[in-house]
Parts: structure tokens; C-alpha cells; sequence
């Protein structure tokens, strides 16, 4: 089988997936104990640890899940809407404010098809360019708290 090597542009969205795929897979093949990561936070601007903010084990198993899906696909919808809202009341309550949001929209005439498209890639490609920076400061930080810096 022949694998296509071809190169995209610096800002297409398929080279942003790529470069956040391979820090996830760098943090995860320098992060050997990912539990050292509890209970540590990411310092922010100025050295100062950010208010309220998760800390590096949280950030770390977000990032790997995620990668998860940007690489094998969108769960099914009752698959993500469970894990999201964490039970089914709250799913049937999703379900019926979809419906109704879905239904509004037909009726209010044409949909703007280009402007959400424009919207939501832009809003992707700027999501998956902070969670690669995320996954670059686990990495570094792990590396600082292991003394792997070189």
C-alpha cells in the first residue's frame, strides 16, 4: 500500500491535527508516570500558577482523549452526549432543547451555511492550536519536575 506524503499549507487545518497529534504522542512518550502530574499546576504569565486552573494530570488525560478522536473520529452521538452530561436526564433535556433549536432554524428561512463554516473552522483551528501549546507545557513541565531538561 502506498502511503500519500503530500504537504499542506502552514495554517490548513490538516497541518495543525498533525502538529497537535505528534505533541500529544511526544508528551505521552516523555510523560512515563503521567500520576506525578496530580496536583501540579501550569504556571501562567509572570511565573504565577493561574486561579482555579486544572492541574497537569487533568490536562494530560484531556489532551490524550482528544487526540483519540481527532485521529480515529467523532464518537457516536449517544456515546458523546453521555459522557459529556454524565446521565440521561440531562441527555433527554439536550435532545428535546436540539429539537426545538433544530426546528427553529428551519423555520426562520436560510441557513448561512458559510459564515458557521467559517465560524466553527476558524474556532477548531484555534482550539487545536492552543491544545498543541497545552500539550508542549505538560511536556516541559514534566521534563523540569523529572530533571530531563536539557
Amino acid at each position: 500500500m502506498q502511503v500519500l506524503t503530500k504537504r499542506y499549507p502552514k495554517n490548513c487545518l490538516l497541518t495543525v491535527m498533525d502538529r497537535y497529534s505528534a505533541e500529544v504522542h511526544n508528551m505521552e512518550q516523555v510523560v512515563m508516570i503521567p500520576s506525578l502530574l496530580r496536583d501540579v499546576q501550569l504556571s501562567g504569565h509572570g511565573g504565577q500558577a493561574q486561579a482555579e486552573a486544572p492541574d497537569l494530570y487533568t490536562y494530560f488525560t484531556m489532551l490524550k482523549a482528544i487526540c483519540v478522536e481527532v485521529e480515529h473520529g467523532l464518537l457516536p452521538r449517544e456515546e458523546w452526549q453521555a459522557k459529556v452530561a454524565g446521565g440521561e436526564a440531562e441527555e433527554a433535556e439536550n435532545g428535546t432543547a436540539e429539537t426545538e433549536e433544530v426546528e427553529d432554524e428551519s423555520a426562520s428561512g436560510e441557513l448561512e451555511l458559510e459564515a458557521q463554516f467559517h465560524l466553527h473552522f476558524s474556532s477548531l483551528h484555534h482550539i487545536l492550536m492552543h491544545l498543541t501549546k497545552k500539550a508542549q507545557e505538560v511536556t516541559r513541565k514534566y521534563q523540569e519536575m523529572t530533571g530531563q531538561v536539557w
